[in-house]
């Protein structure tokens, strides 16, 4: 069996050190890989040029993937080729999205700063995809070469990823791993007409793999157990866990795990011999602004004002 994690540690992909410097960055760059998907990676690399050299990329290796830009910042470029096909001048606005396929040895003039967060998509994670979700498996992405597309899913989903992105040691594993696979199975349905699940789930989790699950999750409030780990303890893929869990609990195992997470901290806020920032390490917040902005977007308060409450 494969590892599966959200890591910081390269593979054989396109993507951290390896693909930015291609475009002549020296510099390590902020990224992340997970291996949620049995034999599959699906990374996120933030690339950003500020001075560019005024030159053509260098080739990226040829392989079955795709790469998929969401621009953080207006791009125009002057030249751009796939295939060898030279496509025309254009200007992709911040918030749009390219597709370029690594079969096809994409390279772009890199003579304009250039902000963007590029997701490493495999054929080996699109067939994991259909095969978890038991669908057919997809031939290709449909993209226009060189073009740009406003997709609002993939927009909304990679800005909440940069936070993981930027600092992975600072975000839940669980967290990472929920949405890179919502994004991949978002981009092979949306643009490569992959099917949904073949059939709805009749129930949800049986009890001893709610129980299973619930104490994995609520064992670690961190969020550093793989979903796999927990996907594979119930005897299920991770696709097959998390659409069951929603459909028992209500929640995606992440959102249990933020729920537990609070009711965790009520509890040492009740005892009243713990500072804000003990109860936020103790219950698996990054740290105590985190543990403010998750305790009020649910409660309805701040921890101090929440403790102060109970006190009145």
């Amino acid at each position: 069996m494969a590892t599966t994690s959200t890591e910081t540690q390269p593979g054989a992909g396109a993507y951290g050190r390896r693909l930015s410097e291609k475009f002549g960055i020296e510099e390590d760059v902020p990224y992340i890989v997970t291996r949620t998907l049995q034999r599959a990676e699906i990374a996120l690399t933030e690339v950003r040029i500020d001075q560019p050299a005024g030159r053509i990329s260098d080739p990226i290796p040829r392989e079955d993937a795709y790469l998929m830009s969401l621009l953080l910042s207006d791009f125009t470029y002057d030249s751009y080729w796939e295939d060898g096909r030279q496509v025309g001048r254009t200007t992709i606005p911040a918030g749009e999205c390219m597709i370029h396929d690594l079969r096809l040895d994409p390279l772009v003039l890199v003579d304009k700063p250039v902000h963007s967060l590029l997701l490493y998509l495999p054929r080996t994670a699109l067939d994991a995809l259909a095969d978890d979700s038991n669908v057919p498996r997809i031939e290709d992405l449909r993209y226009d070469p060189g073009v740009g597309m406003l997709d609002e899913t993939i927009r909304n989903i990679g800005l909440s990823l940069l936070p993981a992105v930027r600092a992975p040691d600072q975000v839940s594993r669980l967290f990472a791993d929920h949405l890179t696979l919502a994004i991949a199975a978002h981009v092979a349905q949306t643009h490569g007409g992959m099917q949904a699940h073949s059939r709805p789930i009749q129930g949800g989790l049986a009890p001893w793999q709610e129980k299973r699950s619930k104490e994995m999750l609520a064992g670690d409030l961190t969020g550093a157990t793989p979903l796999s780990d927990i996907a594979m303890a119930c005897g299920l893929s991770v696709s097959h866990f998390s659409r069951a869990f929603r459909r028992s609990t209500g929640l995606a195992p992440h959102a249990w795990l933020l729920h537990v997470r609070v009711e965790a901290a009520k509890t040492m806020l009740r005892a009243r011999d713990s500072s804000l920032s003990m109860i936020a390490l103790a219950c698996g917040f990054a740290d105590q602004s985190h543990f403010t902005r998750v305790f009020t977007r649910r409660v309805g308060l701040s921890p101090g004002a929440w403790r102060k409450y109970l006190s009145s």
